[in-house]
């Protein structure tokens, strides 16, 4: 009778766990038709999850090599994560106002000397860029992480940059985000088309054997772009599974792994931050949860919360400004990887910094992994 109630009991276990989608290490992949090297990667994560932190670095395309050197000038080191931004083609007289997310067709912040002028190479070969780049970073061992800056969805991807950078007052009306996530709307229609070119890009990538850290529709809790701002069942969730699915089930891009990154919580007046949970689509359609954490902003909470909303997932850092002190850094240590934005790199604080925290014995470096195969693991 025992030996019946342990069997009993292990059966059980094993259903629940793949109700869940658990497997003894941590959980699969969401897409049940990942590729093998988007499931290895994600087993990675995991092996390293609360022991280690992967350095990273975001990188523009119209300059894509300039952070990563200055990470190597400032910590002698190369970061294993490496970001960039499928982005946008910035039109209107402000263009420059918008340049601090680098615009395909703007040159990049931060280089000094350099007016904010536009570049010879199209949007389309801009993206080429990204992925012929992302390609080759990968054959090194590095992680591909990538997001996207989108234009509303009638602009295509040509528009001012106020276009996405709606803030609370010109944010979507609830009749327009309704037609925006209802299959078979006009608007949902547009949208879809939009999103094809961006597919194209990941199956690219996909037919190299590329997994991606895919992180779209980033600080969705925040008041700032046009995704922004719309908590509930009706809200945000709605337009991540209408994409989920489309990427998934339409284009079947199966090399994705699904980063939801919201901003750290806050109470800025006009600046606000909602909490994660008002916009967590729900743990079957997300492989990490991420937080972008700026001007500082290093509250133990934004870190233990994204915790227990996971019950266990990946949990990252999508985007930080300045980087952690090694007091946080080390009171944090779930944070699988870590990854600033572009320029900020170049800030004092950062560069004071930057040499400890890269080198810092919970950091893992390009000179730490082990890519023979194909295959992601620690050196030896």
């Amino acid at each position: 009778m025992k030996q019946s109630k342990s069997l009993f009991f292990v059966v059980i276990l094993l259903v629940l766990m793949g109700c869940t989608g658990m497997k003894k290490n941590g959980y699969v992949p969401v897409n049940k038709n990942a590729i093998p090297e988007a499931v290895q990667l994600l087993d990675f994560l995991y092996s390293i999850q609360g022991k280690y932190t992967l350095t990273g670095m975001h990188n523009f395309a119209s300059d894509i090599n300039r952070y990563d050197q200055v990470v190597d000038s400032l910590t002698g080191k190369t970061p294993v994560v490496w970001g960039s931004d499928f982005s946008f083609n910035a039109l209107g007289n402000n263009q420059c106002e918008f340049r601090h997310c680098g615009p395909l067709n703007l040159t990049v912040p931060g280089n000094k000397g350099i007016s904010c002028g536009e570049l010879s190479l199209s949007p389309i070969q801009q993206r080429q860029l990204i992925i012929d780049t992302a390609i080759k970073r990968h054959s090194e061992g590095r992680i591909i992480t990538l997001m996207w800056h989108c234009c509303w969805p009638t602009n295509g991807d040509d528009c001012n940059g106020d276009d996405i950078w709606r803030w609370a007052d010109n944010l979507p009306s609830q009749q327009e985000w309704d037609e925006l996530t209802t299959d078979g709307t006009a608007l949902n229609g547009i949208w879809k088309k939009q999103m094809d070119g961006i597919a194209m890009c990941l199956r690219e990538l996909q037919n190299a054997g590329v997994p991606v850290l895919w992180r779209p529709f980033h600080e969705m809790n925040g008041v700032w772009f046009w995704w922004c701002n719309k908590p509930g069942e009706n809200g945000f969730k709605k337009l991540w599974i209408a994409m989920y699915d489309y990427f998934t089930n339409y284009h079947k891009l199966n090399n994705l792994l699904w980063v939801w990154d919201a901003n750290a919580p806050r109470n800025n007046p006009g600046d606000e931050a909602g909490p994660y949970a008002d916009y967590y689509p729900g743990s079957e359609y997300v492989d990490v949860l991420a937080a972008d954490v700026y001007h500082s902003d290093w509250k133990q909470s934004h870190h233990d919360e994204l915790l227990e909303l996971g019950k266990g997932k990946i949990i990252s850092l999508g985007e930080v400004g300045n980087l952690p002190s090694v007091e946080v850094y080390e009171r944090q240590p779930k944070w699988s990887w870590f990854m600033p934005w572009g320029y900020f790199i170049q800030n004092k604080e950062n560069i004071k910094i930057a040499k400890d925290i890269y080198n810092h014995p919970h950091s893992i470096n390009l000179d730490m992994i082990d890519f023979t195969d194909r295959i992601y693991k620690l050196k030896k």
